[in-house]
């Protein structure tokens, strides 16, 4: 059978979910399928069952129809690192940081490293549905474009493109994008998406009929537009969150960091209704807030000396607040922060908040590891990436939970514990079963208004 390409017309167009959706409705429909991309520009990992790390989006749709997760699913990552530089992950272990100027000069380099992890999957499934990254006819990027055109071209994907009415110039981005394509690639796009249209359906009937007529592109679907708070690519992404918390009792604030990382942390509170999240940026947002969150993050000097600038210190180093520290913000609770090899910064030596005695280390092996950890009196899944270390994973003193383990909230036992201190009336609920849900209605309510039977039938050809 032939793979698929999702590319969009344009950034956040909704590749990721729509990839997602119809990886999950093709494997409903018996068929053997996995996801891929190439390269990921995203600070939002996750550990796979071959103890590498990729990013959020293939690892969700994986996980979603059963799958073991692999690095061949992600072959190359890129989160944020100093300057002009970039941290380099590949086949889900890092090789540290690469100057983002050689990086694009020596790109083909990296072709045989994604072909090989492509041809891994294709071996074990039958269809690949490669998600793809922005714009892929942006025309002084193409020879350096990994994740569509290199993709689509070398194993002669059929392709959809995904077009977000919400941006406007729906038309225009579809006609462009597909009349840029190269020749070979035109001929292997099987349709068009158009993407989170609100209003009445029916008012883009005409719409349809340009695309079709005009363009001889067909239109696979028009599909309204519906929250989905789960499998969040990046910090954008997770920005436009929305939020049923008109009941909600307990206000928790996550400080938004220049490098926050692993933000999937917060999707239980996202979908809590008795919970109203909200990212903040300054300590007048936090004082009014019942829980703070410090998050994960990429660039963890940086951050903490931010988070000084910006005023945060008093109220992070209050007994009083109630504060949850995530892996590089349990890093920053240390009295001191430690990087004699300059693994993410020049300084060797920093302060830290001091609500934790002892040092944080940052060492040259990353750890990225998976299981059942025993925290704060309960057993939680999570998961760990960080090149910190410290004598304990996890420490609990008063108003502070701090730990080195990502998905501590999709525990519902540590989350109604957290919350019922502070309001007794908090009654939680179950996450697990949430997230079934909502992956279940979501991949219907794409089933509704994409024309799956078609796409099927052209992966046959």
């Amino acid at each position: 059978m032939n793979s698929l390409s999702i590319f969009g017309t344009s950034s956040d167009a909704g590749k990721s979910t729509l990839s997602f959706a119809i990886t999950y409705l093709l494997h409903h429909r018996g068929i053997s399928v996995a996801p891929f991309k190439a390269q990921n520009v995203s600070n939002n990992s996750h550990v796979t069952d071959d103890s590498g790390e990729i990013a959020i989006p293939q690892y969700f749709a994986a996980e979603a129809i059963g799958l073991k997760t692999t690095t061949n699913m992600n072959p190359v990552l890129l989160k944020s690192g100093s300057k002009n530089s970039a941290h380099l992950i590949i086949n889900g272990k890092s090789v540290g940081e690469r100057d983002m100027h050689a990086y694009y000069r020596d790109i083909k380099t990296l072709q045989p490293i994604v072909k090989e992890a492509f041809l891994k999957l294709k071996d074990e499934y039958d269809v690949i549905v490669a998600e793809g990254a922005g714009s892929p006819v942006e025309l002084n990027l193409m020879d350096k474009d990994l994740s569509n055109i290199y993709v689509a071209d070398e194993f002669n994907t059929k392709i959809i493109l995904i077009a977000d009415i919400e941006r406007g110039g729906v038309f225009a981005s579809i006609y462009g994008v597909y009349k840029l394509l190269p020749k070979k690639l035109r001929e292997n796009v099987i349709g068009a998406i158009v993407n989170k249209f609100r209003g009445d359906i029916t008012l883009f009937d005409e719409g349809r009929v340009i695309i079709e007529k005009k363009f001889g592109i067909k239109v696979l679907g028009v599909v309204p537009y519906k929250p989905f708070n789960l499998g969040f690519e990046d910090s954008q992404s997770i920005m436009n969150y929305t939020q049923d918390n008109l009941k909600a009792k307990i206000k928790v604030g996550v400080i938004k960091l220049p490098h926050i990382s692993n933000f999937t942390d917060f999707e239980p509170l996202v979908a809590d209704r008795e919970v109203a999240l909200s990212f903040i940026s300054n300590p007048a947002e936090a004082s009014v807030r019942d829980l703070i969150v410090l998050p994960g993050s990429k660039r963890v000097v940086e951050d903490l000396a931010w988070l000084r600038e910006r005023g945060f210190e008093e109220i992070l180093t209050s007994k009083k607040q109630k504060i949850v520290a995530i892996c590089g913000g349990y890093e920053m609770m240390f009295e001191r922060i430690l990087d004699p090899d300059g693994v993410e910064s020049e300084r060797q030596e920093v302060k830290g908040l001091g609500r934790i005695k002892g040092d944080v280390v940052f060492g040259k092996e990353k750890i990225v590891k998976k299981g059942c950890y025993y925290l704060f009196g309960y057993m939680i899944d999570g998961y760990e990436i960080h090149n910190g270390v410290a004598k304990k994973r996890v420490v609990k003193k008063k108003n502070l939970y701090a730990t080195f383990v990502h998905g501590i909230f999709e525990n519902d036992s540590f989350r109604y514990r957290l919350f019922s201190k502070i309001d007794k009336n908090y009654e939680g609920y179950d996450f697990k079963e949430y997230k079934a849900k909502a992956i279940d209605e979501f991949a219907e309510h794409i089933n509704l208004h994409v024309d799956m039977d078609f796409i099927e039938m052209a992966l046959h050809e």
